[in-house]
């Protein structure tokens, strides 16, 4: 099931990307939000990954250019306003996405219907950090602004349409760039300028073609399976 992969990986990878932040969190309080949302995700994706095979060999046993996601969630954390702005751009999609799936009669509704109050904390989470990061002092301003510019171009390919999983993709765009732009206003920022669609832009991760960090990233979430075939615990 196309669906199933592409949105399983999208939270296997970003779990696996937010699980990197344990031990490194600014505060305390951070290092349990983001743990809390990285197992959030992780338990979206074993739904998922499970209407399309066996969750264990399809997040251990694939290469990479069988994984789906979108390059957005494959990016590194980087600093900690980067990691920010890419949960606002990519839990502000999931949101309402998910709130689509959920009022619909397919095999994603029953998952989305419970999952969209899980992304609606982790939408919350990024809007709130958003604003206290880019209506700060200088330094978090500019380190927010550079983290939106830099992750700006990977927004394109959230809203290419997806086989099996039908909603109004024109439509929820619309949407996400109007939630975004309200929040980058009140947080005193702009939004970024440059291209999300076309030659210039970033984005065939839904067609297995992935950025140079997610092969090392998969290496590391690999190991362990591969080097125990079989192994039982």
């Amino acid at each position: 099931m196309t669906a199933a992969l592409a949105l399983g990986d999208d939270a296997l990878v970003l779990s696996h990307r937010l699980g990197e932040w344990a031990g490194h969190a600014p505060v305390l309080e951070e290092e349990v939000a983001l743990a809390n949302i990285a197992l959030d995700l992780l338990g979206q994706a074993r739904v998922l990954l499970s209407l399309a095979g066996d969750e264990d060999e399809l997040a251990y046993l694939r290469e990479e250019r069988a994984f789906r996601n979108v390059q957005l969630v494959e990016q590194p954390g980087g600093d900690f306003a980067h990691t920010i702005a890419r949960q606002l751009y990519f839990s502000t999609y999931q949101e309402l996405l998910y709130e689509r799936l959920a009022r619909g009669t397919g095999p994603f509704a029953p998952l989305a219907a419970k999952a969209v109050k899980e992304v609606a904390y982790h939408r919350d989470h990024a809007e709130h950090w958003t604003l206290r990061l880019g209506d700060g002092t200088d330094e978090s301003h500019e380190r927010m602004r550079r983290g939106l510019d830099a992750l700006w171009r990977f927004t394109g390919e959230l809203f290419e349409p997806v086989e099996g999983c039908e909603v109004e993709w024109p439509t929820l765009h619309d949407a996400w760039l109007t939630r975004i732009t309200s929040v980058l206003e009140r947080a005193t920022l702009a939004l970024p300028e440059g291209p999300r669609r076309g030659g210039w832009a970033a984005g065939a991760g839904r067609q297995g073609i992935h950025t140079e960090p997610f092969g090392r990233m998969l290496a590391e979430m690999q190991h362990l399976h591969r080097s125990h075939p079989g192994a039982t615990w």
